[in-house]
């Protein structure tokens, strides 16, 4: 079955331009933090909650922003929808949900496993 990677990349697309915008607000976010108006503790512990979930955030962002860049990359070669474990393909399905998916389905949940083990 040949994938349309059109349908795909335009997903991607639309992503990372998303993505670049939260990261881009969030990072706007952090440069307000500086000028945060303490005037008790619990004003701190507030602001410093904020702070560390919407650094926790960004990260996660920028992880997903790097793996759809990838995704496009691999469109560009020919290499896209393919299983970096198994080098199988990766079900269409998956892609539709998760089109910067670096694994199938049964690879995934081997790394999980591992992950969860150490």
């Amino acid at each position: 079955m040949e994938l349309d990677f059109n349908i795909y990349k335009e997903e991607l697309l639309k992503r990372k331009e998303e993505l670049e915008r939260i990261i881009k607000n969030l990072k706007r976010e952090f440069s307000g933090l500086d000028s945060c108006d303490i005037k008790e503790d619990i004003d701190y512990a507030t602001c410093s909650a904020n702070s560390e979930s919407n650094y926790i955030v960004l990260k996660q962002q920028e992880q997903e922003l790097l793996e759809v860049n990838e995704a496009l990359k691999k469109i560009d070669i020919g290499k896209y929808g393919i299983c970096e474990m198994c080098d199988e393909p990766i079900n269409p399905e998956r892609l539709k949900i998760k089109p910067f998916a670096r694994y199938c389905i049964d690879c995934r949940e081997i790394i999980e496993k591992e992950d969860r083990g150490s």
